[in-house]
């Protein structure tokens, strides 16, 4: 097998799926925060200044500035825009957070994303109900196979723990092995690719942190 960083300059990551999020059924009246926090929070996420968003999309950037301060309520066609701009389903810039209680995520009833080769794939361990800084998933890596990472938003730091088999892990110009109980905690702002050098499944949780939003 050929190391990861000789992998990953020839493997291209898979395009990103929108989920969905539910509508609630105590959606809030006024809108127009719960969509601009949306808005900030997803533009910083996918590192956008304010005027690339508005070449994106076709929306002003003095109408984006406002809508992300909660000063203005988008139109639904403005709303459309912005959506497919950011590559997101329209229910994600209007879904609020839900308060408190329990949930249970039933395995059968995940949200999985493969990459194109089906070889590496990605279980959200946590409920769509909302903006948040910190995601947890679990990720599993064929034999033999390699997966490319783009580099996150700035700020982004990835917790991860190796669960079973092992990982070939290059962030950077610098490359960790990991073993069965190993875990790591890295900056993901720069690309990084995960190898699996061995002739098990590799599985790992993830623990993906944003940066905190002023």
């Amino acid at each position: 097998m050929k190391s990861v960083r000789e992998s990953s300059k020839k493997a291209q990551a898979a395009a990103p799926q929108a989920w969905a999020y539910p509508p609630s059924d105590d959606e809030p009246r006024d809108l127009a925060p719960v969509v601009g926090g949306n808005l900030r929070r997803l533009r910083m996420r996918r590192g956008l200044s304010l005027e690339k968003l508005a070449q994106k999309s076709g929306v002003s950037r003095a109408m984006l500035g406002q809508i992300e301060l909660g000063q203005s309520a988008p139109t639904i066609n403005v709303l459309w825009k912005i959506a497919r701009a950011l590559d997101v389903t329209f229910a994600t810039l209007i879904q609020a957070r839900e308060a408190g209680g329990t949930t249970v995520l039933k395995k059968a009833q995940a949200k999985v994303l493969a990459s194109q080769d089906a070889r590496f794939s990605s279980r959200a361990l946590f409920p769509f109900d909302g903006p948040r800084r910190a995601e947890f998933y679990e990720l599993r890596l064929a034999p033999r196979a390699t997966e490319v990472a783009d580099a996150h938003a700035p700020g982004t730091v990835e917790n991860l723990v190796v669960a079973e088999g092992q990982l070939e892990l290059v962030v950077g110009k610098e490359t960790h092995r990991l073993d069965a109980g190993d875990a790591i905690v890295f900056e993901a702002d720069v690309p990084h690719a995960y190898g699996n050098a061995g002739a098990k499944e590799c599985v790992m949780y993830l623990v993906m942190t944003y940066a905190e939003q002023t």
